[in-house]
């Protein structure tokens, strides 16, 4: 997948927590989300408005979730254990399972060919 197709697969599947995604669509909506929020960071201190970034946050949350949930349902785990996030372990735990290569074929939560 590639940047302009992770951005539009994440944005019209804004609240679907189930299926699969690479981790190309992943890590590509990660970028974007990163990039936008460090240009809308600049231009709210010139601005000085401070709303722009808090917005996009906003807007760019339940995609973000969704992405991450389908990455975990490609490494054939729950979404739940995004939760193990809030760990400070668990963060290496879900970075390892965000880089990992996706199960191919079949698995619990969908077909991946």
């Amino acid at each position: 997948m590639k940047f302009g197709e992770a951005i539009s697969s994440g944005f019209s599947n804004y609240a679907t927590f189930k299926g699969r995604a690479s981790r190309s669509e992943y890590w590509y909506w990660t970028l974007f989300v990163t990039l936008a929020s460090i240009v809308l960071q600049i231009l709210d201190v010139a601005l000085g408005a401070l709303v722009l970034a808090s917005i996009f946050s906003l807007a760019t949350l339940l995609p973000g979730i969704a992405v991450a949930v389908r990455r975990l349902h490609d490494v054939n785990k729950s979404g739940w254990w995004l939760l193990l996030g809030l760990t400070v372990i668990g963060i290496f735990v879900i970075l390892y399972w965000m880089v990992k290569k996706s199960d191919y074929g079949e698995n619990h939560y969908a077909y991946n060919d």
